[in-house]
């Protein structure tokens, strides 16, 4: 059974850095490219916004967030890390993370959803 646990989020003003961080287990973690996802509003599709390859050379990021946010991982803690800066209003929203069916736009994700962490940004 896949438990997917995320945390770190809360009320920030803009201009603020926030760091999510995300553990995974009962999944061969290694395996997989890892990514995070956002959704802005319940019932709307969530974005994939980053992912990282597998030993974590590679990554992708929207470019709604390139430059500002950096995707990381420690396969030795099953944990993926978002560090996020420069943060605005646009990006208050629900923050998932899930293994990526892709290493670039468009990704999907590969395994359940955990309950996610919000951030608030306000001006």
């Amino acid at each position: 059974q896949i438990e997917v646990v995320e945390s770190g989020g809360g009320l920030v003003q803009a201009g603020d850095s926030v760091t999510l961080s995300c553990t995974i287990q009962g999944l061969s973690f290694g395996r997989y490219i890892m990514g995070w996802f956002r959704q802005v509003l319940p019932g709307k599709e969530r974005e994939g916004i980053s992912c990282i390859s597998q030993n974590g050379s590679s990554t992708y990021y929207s470019d709604s967030v390139k430059g500002r946010f950096t995707i990381s991982r420690d396969n030795t803690k099953n944990t993926v890390i978002l560090q996020m800066s420069m943060l605005t209003r646009e990006d208050t929203a629900t923050y998932y993370c899930a293994a990526c069916d892709r290493l670039g736009p468009g990704a999907k994700p590969r395994t359940v959803w955990g309950q996610g962490t919000q951030v608030t940004v306000s001006s």
